[in-house]
């Protein structure tokens, strides 16, 4: 099994694409579709980086997955489907938790929430296979309830939101239905219990204090170092430390253009009668 690591600078976002070398089966793991909210335009560069690799190693890609529904990127899941059209995307079953909040929040009529949008909905702990790779689906809520980390071959888990860098901590919970000790339920229970020598690959990298973009540590060292949940912690101090953490952050740039849109799996919102497609930004009056 190899990896290979993918990062959009502007959102700060790891995409991964696993994949067999012998096989050339493979899956992309949170892929980015570039937006600028001050012209109201996408673009498909990093996109285009995938695409290349996936050509030039000639893989046969069978699935994107994602580790949720993203606030800070739009996904590019669905654009990749469009270039690959047998490609499954596959998100966590608790999606549905995440659709019915923001369907009401921006009154999404044209969005369906039954089996049709996404086409693989995991299980907690479900086991799947993308040609001869082998996934589990190990759930993590607490960032949202449908996030899901994905351990591969049992070799590696890529963690989404849930667990960072060890300097960088762990994934805020102040989104709806987000919850804290969830997420150090998730933590301590679903990936600190994976053996030591796990390598982690994260979703994302802020770099803190100035050092080098970095997206893999392990279990082991996760449990040691992370400076907001060790395995010592106990779960009253994550709660409150997250908790007053999350209070002092702001609300992601992209939030709402890209909640809009992952939760539809990427697509777009249907052209209106001049042909245009429009995303809503709801107002606080």
């Amino acid at each position: 099994m190899k990896i290979q690591h993918f990062f959009d600078t502007d959102t700060a976002t790891l995409t991964y694409i696993v994949f067999d070398e012998k096989t050339q089966d493979a899956v992309v793991i949170d892929p980015v579709w570039d937006y600028d909210p001050a012209s109201v335009k996408t673009d498909a560069h990093c996109l285009n980086l995938i695409f290349q690799f996936i050509e030039l190693n000639k893989l046969h890609l069978l699935s994107v997955l994602l580790t949720h529904a993203h606030a800070d990127h739009i996904t590019g899941a669905h654009k990749i489907k469009q270039r690959y059209p047998s490609v499954q995307v596959g998100i966590g079953a608790r999606i549905k938790i995440v659709q019915d909040v923001f369907e009401k929040y921006f009154n999404l009529t044209h969005l369906k929430k039954d089996d049709s949008v996404f086409d693989i909905y995991f299980q907690d702990f479900e086991e799947i296979s993308f040609g001869t790779l082998q996934m589990k689906a190990i759930p993590t809520p607490g960032h949202t309830p449908a996030c899901m980390s994905y351990l591969f071959n049992n070799e590696a888990v890529f963690t989404g939101d849930a667990l960072f860098m060890p300097d960088s901590g762990t994934g805020r919970c102040d989104f709806p239905n987000g919850s804290a000790k969830d997420l150090y339920h998730s933590i301590m229970h679903n990936l600190y219990t994976l053996p030591d020598e796990t390598p982690v690959y994260v979703g994302h990298d802020y770099a803190p204090n100035g050092r080098e973009m970095k997206f893999t540590t392990t279990i082991g060292e996760s449990k040691q170092y992370n400076i907001q949940l060790k395995k010592e912690t106990t779960q009253n101090d994550y709660i409150i430390f997250r908790e007053k953490r999350d209070q002092t952050l702001k609300a992601p740039r992209l939030l709402l253009p890209s909640i809009q849109v992952n939760i539809n799996a990427g697509i777009l919102p249907p052209k209106e009668n001049n042909q245009v497609r429009y995303l809503k930004l709801p107002i606080s009056e």
